[in-house]
């Protein structure tokens, strides 16, 4: 069959979109692990899928480019409000899209009758250490937590944005072995459901500069929900201010994350880079 598609990106976090409104797709996990290959496929980060839903303006589903489901995705829900926007799906400046973790409220910025980017309520950070979850006995939350991979200990600060995630500090991340370290952090016991690892270093107060090796997908330009763990972390330890815009310098780009006490917000691009066809 013929599966028409759009290729996105947020910070050079690339997915493969598919309009559900109009396409069934059977075996979404099966699907992914084809179609984002970068030599046998389009080539992504993997798939999300644009679903009708009765709670907000659309649903979203992504997938890995493993062929598992993610709960939430900070880059890729930026991405399917513009094209729910601009396909007309819903042609509002503010939209609400269902997730695994939850719904979101995206409030847009149009251009020329196009959504350019968005700021999105990415909900409360949680940092109980039994609700992220991690396999400890700690109550209170893993911050600055030394914690053992490989010989070696870093000390970690833990926090969901919907995903588990494990923020580490670092002199300098371009410097970090990324590939052979961050697939020991994803599948360590001490996280039950796996984990995504941020390797940061702390700028300023306002600026951080972060690397990041997401579960299911290995290491990624960007990852909005590990933006914003990351700036939670820095706050909790002291090193950038709640209440501030903080920029969050990625790979593929620069993302705006406010933390407070309401909630961590995102503000980032949307940029929509083709579409086509692909036969399964």
């Amino acid at each position: 069959m013929k599966i028409p598609f759009t290729k996105m990106h947020g910070c050079g976090n690339d997915y493969i979109y598919i309009n559900c409104f109009e396409h069934d797709i059977d075996d979404p996990s099966t699907l992914s692990k084809q179609i984002s290959d970068r030599h046998f496929g389009i080539g992504g980060d993997g798939i999300v899928l644009i679903c009708p839903t009765d709670n907000a303006d659309a649903k979203m589903r992504m997938f890995n480019i493993d062929g598992s489901e993610g709960k939430m995705c900070g880059n890729a829900i930026r991405c399917v409000a513009k094209y729910v926007y601009d396909n007309n799906i819903a042609a509002k400046d503010v939209l609400t899209i269902d997730t695994l973790s939850g719904t979101k409220t995206i409030e847009l910025l149009i251009e020329n009758g196009k959504m350019t980017s968005a700021k999105v309520d990415m909900g409360k950070a949680v940092i109980e250490p039994a609700l992220i979850p991690v396999q400890s006995k700690e109550t209170n939350p893993l911050i600055k937590f030394p914690f053992q991979v490989e010989n070696k200990t870093y000390h970690i600060t833990t926090v969901s944005m919907g995903n588990p995630h494990c923020v580490v500090f670092v002199d300098d991340p371009m410097q970090v072995d990324l590939a052979l370290i961050g697939p020991k952090f994803e599948h360590h016991s001490f996280f039950p459901e796996s984990v995504n690892t941020e390797f940061i270093s702390v700028e300023s107060r306002d600026t951080i500069h972060m690397r990041v090796w997401e579960r299911g997908s290995g290491e990624t330009l960007a990852c909005g929900t590990g933006a914003c763990a990351a700036v939670v972390a820095a706050v909790l330890n002291g090193l950038c201010d709640k209440d501030s815009d903080i920029t969050v310098k990625l790979l593929g780009g620069d993302l705006v994350i406010r933390y407070t006490d309401e909630g961590v917000y995102m503000t980032g691009p949307a940029v929509s880079v083709f579409n086509g066809e692909i036969l399964v």
